[in-house]
């Protein structure tokens, strides 16, 4: 990478703590170093993604101004399908995603110069192996790109060391246990950097569900292999902060952070429209003084769960900023308890889309 015709592909997976940081790198690289890079979505967030935009930046898109430019391939998936169910959504990725990729691959490397073909594929380690294989296969150098921290990179490096310890039930270990379940209660001393955590608070941890909970644990295993790689795996993280842990992985590459841009025509990777009447809000409370309140763009509540975050938010007394997104509540609008909207108008505040980047 690095030359002045150098055209990225890069493929998050689907999902906005996934889109927002790679649309970030994208448009670093553009600024940057001068590379092309074409964006892909699925067709469902592609769609939010246009939708999300503030006029100006729709105009842009309209006119071709933007430096990155956004294509989309179906996920396999209907339209009324819920997507919030993350391994419904990643089974339907693997399977019908990449014979997509690879056709788009095809179609714009056949419409471009040979100077402007794709030469380089960055792509979402959420998405399993699947892209870097299609890229390879095409003859295109590839990189994995972990879009959050380097703990659970390195807490997936460890977990043989647990299982071997009998602290972890592995996949095949015991019939009587779901894999990922503890086996001890005690502390788990993981590599330095990473506090000591305990058996029941492991982020795969599903006690509730164990049939979840292995999928999740399936997961941290499949974030192995990319620190065995022989290329770079990028990872959204400054190694200033986090020199200890990006030790323990001989391949990382940290690339962070990830600022967004203010540029005209420069999307800022929300699939939700912003909501600004909270920035006005947020200037007239005491500094330090407020409670932010989200759960992503996938985590549903019941409605008795919501009602019980909403009363002790109210309960707690002190101001409060919380992100309630339309299909919060078991995929559809969530009710606030009586009395609620009145006991906390003075000091809190609900929206729906928040500007992260204003903040």
């Amino acid at each position: 990478m690095g030359r002045q015709t150098d055209h990225v592909l890069i493929i998050p997976y689907p999902a906005q703590g996934h889109v927002t940081p790679l649309l970030k790198f994208a448009y670093r690289i553009c600024d940057d170093h001068g590379m092309k890079v074409t964006f892909v979505n699925s067709d469902f967030i592609h769609a939010k993604l246009l939708a999300a935009l503030p006029p100006e930046e729709a105009e842009a898109e309209a006119q071709s101004w933007v430096q990155v430019r956004l294509a989309s391939i179906p996920d396999g998936l209907d339209p009324g399908n819920d997507r919030r169910d993350i391994f419904k959504l990643t089974e339907s990725v693997q399977r019908f995603m990449p014979v997509h990729l690879k056709n788009l691959i095809e179609n714009v490397n056949s419409l471009n110069d040979k100077d402007e073909m794709i030469t380089t594929v960055i792509a979402d380690i959420a998405l399993g192996w699947w892209a870097i294989g299609v890229a390879e296969k095409t003859g295109i150098q590839a990189f994995p790109f972990c879009p959050f921290g380097p703990e659970n990179l390195a807490l997936a490096l460890h977990i043989q060391k647990l299982i071997e310890a009998r602290i972890l039930n592995g996949l095949m270990n015991d019939s009587t246990a779901s894999a990922g379940s503890s086996l001890s209660d005690e502390l788990i001393c993981v590599p330095k950097g990473i506090p000591m955590l305990s058996t029941n608070r492991l982020p795969w941890s599903v006690p509730s569900d164990l049939k979840v909970q292995e999928k999740a644990f399936r997961f941290y295993l499949s974030l192995i292999p990319y620190t065995d790689i022989s290329g770079w795996l990028l990872c959204n993280c400054v190694y200033e902060l986090d020199s200890s842990i990006c030790e323990l992985i001989p391949n990382i590459l940290p690339i962070g952070p990830l600022l967004p841009s203010i540029q005209l025509g420069h999307h800022s990777g929300k699939l939700w429209p912003e909501d600004l009447t909270c920035i006005r809000w947020l200037d007239q409370q005491p500094a330090g003084s407020v409670i932010y309140v989200a759960f992503g763009s996938i985590a549903v509540l019941t409605q008795n769960q919501f009602s019980e975050l909403a009363i002790g938010m109210e309960l707690v007394g002190r101001p409060f900023l919380w992100v309630v997104r339309s299909d919060f509540a078991d995929g559809s609008a969530a009710e606030f308890p009586d009395g609620f909207i009145e006991g906390v108008a003075e000091n809190g505040k609900m929206f729906h889309g928040q500007p992260k980047k204003r903040f």
